[in-house]
Formats: structure tokens, C-alpha cells, sequence
């Protein structure tokens, strides 16, 4: 897919996922606030920071799509790490302000009983949130962009983490001595959050600390140098990731004898060959070694 294409279909799908988040935010925090309901109120803070990440990613992508230039040879896809790192940290901060919130509430004499308007804005909260989180990372899946695939992720925990919500508003309703299932609700609702926090932080900060490819794609990428015609072996592999796509380099040995325009249309065979097999490999370095035989 052109870089333009890519584009303009990520804009369209954050633009989508920003609308349904500023809406879905706001719905929530006037239902959680008229009915009495710190779960949903929680709730909607993280809604709220879906739209936070929208935006940013919606921002980066502009600059981590571009081609490589002068001043960037490798691209500018560090960028989307960064932006996935920041989506981690909003959702730690926003984790942590739940639960302070939500902990802050059991100082309170009496505990008001949430209302039906809470419980159904849950509801379409979950429905909503599932749509977006499966458009999102199919795509961000078919693109390989980790930011996209990290903002899926975030809608799928604000859907999941309207679950307890639900739960908790509903117990309350039906229960009314149980004064704090809200609360409760609001606790595992913060809880849900920073472990997707993590989960997206994780893969970021390998990345930044220069993780290479697994062991599968280095033993496949060795396996097809060394099947290269005139390949005598292949060694001294080096990987590592410029967000989800792979720069490498590896020596060839080739025969002593050989002609160094011969030495160089092997590299290039060698080369062509990974390329094709592994399209995570965004470039490769071939260094041709003569046999010390």
C-alpha cells in the first residue's frame, strides 16, 4: 500500500474513533454525574483519554509515514515508537487518577445509589468500543503499525473495562446495602488500565533499548543466505527494530577468487532473496567475506 493511501485510511479511522470517543466521553460523564455513579464517571475519564491518544497518534502519523531523507536515511518510523510510549504513559496516568478518585470516595458518610441512565450508558459504551477496537486493529494489523495497533488496544480496554462498570452499577441498583460495588467497579476499572498500560509500554522500551528480530526470523534470514548459489556460509547476523520493521546486516563468505563486481551481484542475489521472504526487513546490509580456505 502507498504511503499516501496508508495515510489518509489511518486519518479516516482515527478521525472515526475520535468523534465516537469525545461523544461516548461525554455521554458518560453526564450519565455517571446524574446518576450518581463514580464507575462510570471513571469510566469516562478513560474514554476521555482514547481521545487524547487519537489525537496524538493522529498527529505523528503524519511525520512517521514520510519517507527517508536526508537528515533521516532510516525513515522516521522511530516516531511511532515514541507516540506508542506516550499512549502507554496516558493510560498509567489515567489509571492512577481513577483510583485515586475512586479510593477518595470511600471517605464519604453515605454513598449515593447509582441511577438506570448509568447502567445504559455502559452498555453503549461496550458495543461502541468493540466496533472501534475491530476496525482499528485489523487495520493497524494489515499496516504493521504498532501506534494502531497500541489505540485498538485502548479501545478494547475501555470496552472491557466498561464490563465492571456495568456490573458494579447494576449490583448497586439491585442491591442498595452493597454501597460500595461503585466504587469497587471504579477500582477494577483502574486496574484494567494499567496493566494495558504495560502491556503496550513493554514492546516500546525494548525497542528504544535496540531488541533485535526473534530467533525464527534470524534463523530464516541465515538460512537463506546460506541457500544462496556461491553462498560458502553466512554469519555475524545483527537485527534490530525502527518501529515494527527490521534493519539488518549480515557477512557472506564467498570464494577468494571471484571478481569483486562477481562478489558484488552475489550481495545482491543474497539481498533480493531475504527481502522476498522476510517483508518485515526493511533493508539489509550484505558484507561480502572472501574464504580464508
Amino acid at each position: 500500500m502507498k504511503i499516501n493511501e496508508e495515510l489518509k485510511k489511518t486519518q479516516l479511522i482515527l478521525g472515526i474513533g475520535l468523534v465516537v470517543n469525545i461523544i461516548l466521553s461525554a455521554l458518560k460523564f453526564t450519565a455517571g454525574y446524574y446518576g450518581n455513579s463514580k464507575a462510570i464517571i471513571a469510566d469516562s475519564v478513560h474514554s476521555l483519554s482514547d481521545s487524547i491518544t487519537d489525537i496524538i497518534i493522529m498527529a505523528g502519523v503524519l511525520f512517521w509515514t514520510k519517507p527517508p531523507d536526508a537528515e533521516h536515511p532510516y525513515g522516521h518510523r522511530r516516531l511511532e515508537t515514541i507516540t506508542t510510549l506516550i499512549l502507554g504513559l496516558v493510560l498509567i496516568a489515567a489509571s492512577f487518577a481513577i483510583g485515586y478518585d475512586a479510593l477518595n470516595g470511600l471517605d464519604q458518610p453515605k454513598l449515593s445509589i447509582p441511577k438506570d441512565i448509568a447502567l445504559y450508558a455502559a452498555l453503549i459504551s461496550i458495543i461502541a468500543k468493540e466496533i472501534l477496537y475491530r476496525i482499528t486493529k485489523n487495520y493497524g494489523t494489515k499496516i504493521k503499525s504498532p501506534a494502531l495497533i497500541a489505540n485498538a488496544w485502548h479501545h478494547r480496554l475501555d470496552a472491557l473495562s466498561s464490563i465492571p462498570a456495568f456490573i458494579a452499577v447494576a449490583g448497586a441498583i439491585l442491591f442498595p446495602a452493597i454501597n460500595y460495588l461503585d466504587i469497587a467497579g471504579a477500582l477494577i476499572v483502574s486496574v484494567f488500565i494499567f496493566q494495558a498500560a504495560v502491556k503496550i509500554l513493554w514492546p516500546g522500551l525494548e525497542e528504544i533499548l535496540g531488541k533485535g528480530a526473534s530467533s525464527t526470523i534470524c534463523n530464516n534470514i541465515i538460512t537463506t543466505a546460506k541457500n544462496t548459489p556461491e553462498v560458502i556460509d553466512a554469519e555475524n547476523l545483527r537485527t534490530r527494530y525502527n518501529g515494527m520493521k527490521i534493519f539488518a546486516d549480515i557477512n557472506i563468505i564467498v570464494k577468494s577468487d571471484i571478481s569483486v563486481k562477481h562478489g558484488h551481484d552475489i550481495a545482491e542475489s543474497v539481498k533480493k532473496q531475504i527481502m522476498q521472504t522476510n517483508p518485515d526487513i526493511e533493508d539489509i546490509i550484505i558484507h561480502v567475506e572472501p574464504d580464508k580456505k
